[in-house]
C-alpha cells in the first residue's frame, strides 16, 4: 500500500452541515473569456440539493472582470483603475444575472453579499453583515459573495481589498463559523512535489498543519507545486484549520465533485487540523 492509498484509508471529513463553496474564475470562464455556462448550471445544481438535504450553504464567486472584459468584448484588463471597476460593475452584474438565472431553475432563492475588508474589519460593520448571512441561510438562500470590487481599493490607512478570493472564502468560513470551507480550482489537489516534472510526485490527501517551510515552498513560480496561487489556498487552510474547521483542495472542472466532498470520498486534499485526523503524519 502506498502513502497516498493509507492516508485515503484514514482521512475523516466532519458531517459539515454549514459550507462555504468557493469556486475561481478560472473555473467560470473559458480561456477565451466565455462564460462556462456549464459549470455554472452544475455549481447551481449541486448547492441547491445540497440545501435541499438542509446542509447551508455559502458560494464565494470570482470572476467579475473577467466577465466583464468579456461583455465588452475587451482582450487585455486595463490598467487604470477606475476602468478596472467599471468593468468589474458590468461583470457582476451579468454574473450575479446568470447565477440567479440558474438557481432558480432549482428552484432555490440566492442573495448577493458584496464585502469589502474594512467592513469585516470593524465590528459593527461585521455583525451586521454576519447577521445578514445567518437570515439570509434561515430563509434557506444561498448567499454569493464576492469582493465589492467597485469601491476595492489600496488606500493609505483604509484597507478594502482582500487581495484574493481564496482569503476572502477563509474569512467568511471562519466569521460564520463554517464547518467546511471548499476551494475549486483548476488543480486536482497538493502534492509533494511538482507533478509535471516529477513522475513520482504523490497527491496529499490530508495535510494536517501548514508551516511557514511549506508557504514559502509553494510561493514563486516553478516551485514544486507547478501551479500558480497555491499559496494563497495554503494560508486559506492555515487561517481555517486555526479557527478548528476543514478545508478541501479539488478540482473545480465538474462541480459534481462536491458531492463526491460531502460523501467523504478522498478526493482532493483535505485539510485539517492533527485532532481531527486521529494520529495522521504530519504532512506539514
Amino acid at each position: 500500500m502506498n502513502v497516498g492509498e493509507e492516508m485515503d484509508q484514514q482521512r475523516q471529513l466532519k458531517d459539515p452541515q454549514r459550507i462555504v463553496v468557493k469556486i475561481g474564475t478560472s473555473s467560470l470562464i473559458y480561456p477565451d473569456g466565455q462564460l462556462n455556462l456549464k459549470t455554472m448550471d452544475e455549481l447551481a445544481f449541486v448547492l441547491s440539493a445540497a440545501c435541499k438535504h438542509g446542509r447551508q450553504v455559502i458560494l464565494v464567486s470570482s470572476g467579475a472582470i473577467g466577465v466583464g472584459l468579456n461583455q465588452l468584448h475587451l482582450n487585455k484588463r486595463p490598467t487604470e483603475m477606475a476602468a478596472q471597476q467599471a468593468i468589474a460593475a458590468i461583470g457582476q452584474n451579468e454574473l450575479i444575472s446568470i447565477f440567479n438565472q440558474r438557481f432558480a431553475s432549482y428552484g432555490q432563492q440566492i442573495g448577493q453579499v458584496l464585502l469589502t475588508h474594512d467592513v469585516m474589519d470593524y465590528p459593527v460593520s461585521k455583525q451586521n453583515v454576519l447577521n445578514t448571512f445567518n437570515k439570509l441561510m434561515e430563509m434557506n438562500a444561498i448567499p454569493i459573495v464576492n469582493e465589492n470590487d467597485t469601491v476595492a481599493v489600496d488606500e493609505m490607512d483604509h484597507r478594502t481589498t482582500f487581495g484574493d478570493n481564496d482569503e476572502l472564502s477563509a474569512l467568511v468560513a471562519t466569521s460564520l463559523n463554517a464547518d467546511l470551507l471548499i476551494v475549486l480550482s483548476d488543480i486536482d489537489c497538493l502534492y509533494d512535489a511538482d507533478p509535471r516534472t516529477n513522475a513520482k510526485a504523490t497527491p496529499l490527501s490530508v495535510v494536517t498543519s501548514v508551516t511557514d517551510e511549506l508557504l514559502t515552498e509553494a510561493g514563486g513560480s516553478g516551485t514544486r507545486f507547478g501551479t500558480g496561487g497555491m499559496v494563497t489556498k495554503l494560508k486559506a487552510a492555515k487561517r481555517v484549520m486555526a479557527a478548528g474547521s476543514q478545508m478541501v483542495l479539488a478540482n473545480g472542472a465538474d462541480p459534481k465533485i462536491i458531492f463526491d466532498i460531502l460523501a467523504g470520498k478522498p478526493v482532493g486534499t483535505l485539510f485539517t487540523a492533527a485532532t481531527h485526523a486521529r494520529g495522521l503524519k504530519n504532512h506539514g
